[in-house]
């Protein structure tokens, strides 16, 4: 089978492994559908959040269908389409799938079940391989307490978790502006039901303080992680809001002003990955019938997962790419 290996930092390559055999607990499944994530690009340059080590097969945002189970497995048959949490558990350790342990970009590979949720039939196989972000945006605006059809939301950062933790907020019933500088950004949140979108590179502060009457938004979504986006984001807020930090900063030091944080007595809570909501949010996602895929800008063979890769790395070219494989 085929199979995506970051053999070394910044060295990916496209090699020939042998089929995966699977343990009487686990289920074989047949990888359907990936998306390519920035932190993916986090372990190509050799840093993560946690401990790594080479090789390893990235592919954390997966869907895929299960084509052998193990004698002892029950509640999974052959034939289920499927999608896993990252954050999963073993009996050695806590591990990240696709960065501590090979992940799905691959033809296939053998999973514990209990990392599964099952797929709604509504749900093609392209579009639940946005489920994985799609729960850290939905945690995101769940753990500073939701949001409903009184709120307005701002979303700092019009990156693939902002756009999803928009749509989140978007189906909650908020109005909800985005803030990103490039136009493609803003053109697919208002694809998605963005009430308005912000410039980042042209006062957002003014602007955003412009589209809420001086107030500044009920919830603030900090979604980019970037020096900019992380000075402006308690100037979002309004006078006892919240802010939900979901971007990633790693190894930077840059000057925030911390003392807003009281003087607008704000509620900031961060946030990783999507502890306990991913059966919650696929039921949101089906109720809803929220369409995420305007997000999906690109998609490639397995096979061309380097090249893929590669057209990722330029924020202009393209939002998620998604690999494909088995026919999608």
């Amino acid at each position: 089978m085929r199979a995506l290996i970051f053999e070394t930092p910044d060295k990916p390559i496209i090699v020939d492994k042998p089929m995966p055999e699977i343990a009487d607990t686990e289920v074989l499944v047949k990888t359907r559908a990936v998306g390519i994530c920035h932190s993916d690009y986090e372990l190509l340059a050799g840093r993560y959040i946690i401990p790594i080590s080479y090789p390893v097969t990235p592919g954390h945002e997966w869907a895929g269908e299960i084509v052998e189970v193990g004698r002892q497995v029950r509640d999974y048959r052959v034939g289920d389409r499927v999608v896993g949490e990252c954050v999963v558990r073993t009996p050695e350790r806590l591990h990240h799938f696709g960065f501590s342990m090979d992940g799905a970009d691959r033809e296939y590979f053998g999973v514990n079940p209990e990392w599964l949720h099952k797929l709604p039939e509504g749900i093609d196989d392209k579009r639940a391989s946005l489920i994985e972000p799609f729960t850290c945006g939905f945690y995101a605006v769940l753990r500073s307490g939701g949001t409903n059809a009184s709120e307005t939301v701002v979303v700092s950062g019009g990156g693939t978790i902002g756009l999803v933790s928009a749509a989140a907020a978007i189906g909650m019933g908020a109005r909800v502006i985005v803030v990103d500088p490039l136009k493609s950004r803003r053109d697919v949140a208002l694809k998605l039901g963005a009430a308005e979108v912000v410039d980042a590179s042209e006062d957002p502060i003014s602007r955003v303080k412009e589209l809420t009457q001086g107030n500044g938004a009920d919830l603030v979504i900090e979604a980019s992680g970037h020096d900019a986006s992380l000075a402006n984001v308690f100037e979002f807020a309004r006078q006892d809001g919240r802010v939900s930090m979901v971007g990633i900063n790693i190894g930077r030091k840059i000057p925030v002003e911390l003392g807003k944080i009281q003087m607008r007595n704000l509620v900031v809570k961060g946030c990783i990955g999507s502890p306990g909501v991913w059966p919650a949010a696929i039921r949101f996602l089906e109720r809803t019938g929220i369409d995420l895929s305007p997000i999906q800008t690109h998609s490639f063979a397995l096979e061309n997962a380097v090249e893929a890769f590669e057209l990722g790395k330029d924020a202009k070219k393209a939002i998620k790419i998604t690999l494909t494989s088995g026919g999608n």
